[in-house]
């Protein structure tokens, strides 16, 4: 299991890595060997009811490992089968590693974070692997639906390739439609570079200020810079939005963060603090939602971590287990779903 010595920092949480306790809250584990045919056996049993499987292997292992579609559905007709590819099963990049950032730098995203000079910048998150799972749980849920109403399975395949390439449908479209021209991002605090000015992030005297859309002369008059009331033009907030932001920001640094806030948002112009975690979590609007939440593993080990985001008729969905231990829950699963299979088949 990767995850458990796949590490984002130094941080090791009661022996295996942050990014293990992260993503597996709430899991059991079922430890197996699959060059062991018994335990391929095991496998084949648990197939045999479960309603959904899913892998994320490159193209042909699954197929070795006889754990393939046609071999799967031979075992369960109405099994829901997904799979995560990082670039799809018929391209000559097939055998390429997919890991998220190659797949960021392959698809194009990293031309359009960082200013023009600062070269391909890519995110500092892994994007394209939560897309991709993200995408595999629509389809599958799609797939469930399905099932419940005709008793059928389904096959659900998702490319992280794809997944990236759907995330920039705007841009794509733009591009695609604009004679092919790349994406030019500007100088001086790009946020995006298929919009004008002032969109972006900003200095000021004590911390930084994001401002999204706005008309570039209200921008002038509301904060007293002078030289921004010229810019009449609409268009003008794309094609001189690099001049445009670097009047505004010489001049933002000229107040705090707070005094800009305590003009610009009367007028509802869109803008916002720009906060650190520190920061973020001990302001009363993170506090309310009540997003922190500690869970617990077998062996007593608390950590905490975020909740689901998602609130089904008011009611917030959380759960105080932690991740599980390799293996974990072997025997509760055999008993379960392998041993009672065997005995009522015998």
């Amino acid at each position: 299991d990767i995850c458990r010595t796949l590490y984002t920092s130094n941080l090791i949480m009661n022996g295996e890595s942050s990014v293990f306790h992260a993503i597996n809250r709430n899991k059991e584990s079922f430890e197996v060997d699959l060059k062991r045919e018994e335990d391929c056996e095991m496998v084949r049993e648990l197939l045999k009811k479960a309603d959904v499987m899913i892998h994320n292997f490159r193209p042909g292992v699954m197929e070795r490992l006889g754990f393939d579609y046609q071999s799967v559905i031979a075992l369960n007709p109405t099994i829901i089968y997904g799979e995560i590819s990082g670039y799809g099963n018929n391209t000559e990049w097939k055998n390429k590693p997919g890991q998220d950032l190659l797949l960021q730098s392959v698809t194009g995203l990293t031309a359009l974070t960082g200013n023009a000079d600062s070269g391909p910048v890519a995110m500092g998150l892994s994007i394209v692997d939560m897309l991709a799972g993200a995408h595999l749980a629509q389809g599958i849920l799609a797939c469930l639906y399905r099932k419940a109403l005709k008793n059928e399975g389904g096959f659900v395949q998702i490319s992280m390739m794809e997944s990236a390439y759907d995330f920039q449908f705007e841009t794509i479209t733009t591009f695609m439609n604009d004679g092919g021209s790349l994406p030019q991002r500007s100088k001086k605090n790009n946020a995006n570079a298929y919009l004008g000015a002032p969109y972006g992030i900003y200095q000021t005297e004590n911390g930084y200020l994001a401002l999204a859309m706005a008309s570039i002369p209200q921008l002038g008059n509301l904060l007293g810079c002078e030289p921004l009331e010229d810019y009449i033009e609409i268009a003008e907030a794309f094609d001189k939005r690099d001049e445009i932001k670097a009047i505004l920001a010489d001049h933002l640094l000229s107040a705090t963060t707070e005094k800009w806030l305590s003009i610009l948002e009367p007028a509802d112009i869109w803008c916002a603090d720009v906060l650190n975690w520190n920061a973020l979590m001990a302001h009363e609007g993170f506090k309310v939602l009540k997003m922190v939440q500690e869970v617990e593993m077998i062996d007593g080990y608390k950590y905490e971590t975020t909740r689901c985001p998602i609130r089904i008729d008011g009611e917030l969905l959380t759960s105080a287990i932690g991740s599980p231990k390799l293996g974990q829950d072997n025997e509760k699963i055999i008993k379960e779903f392998i041993t009672q299979h065997t005995t009522a088949n015998a």
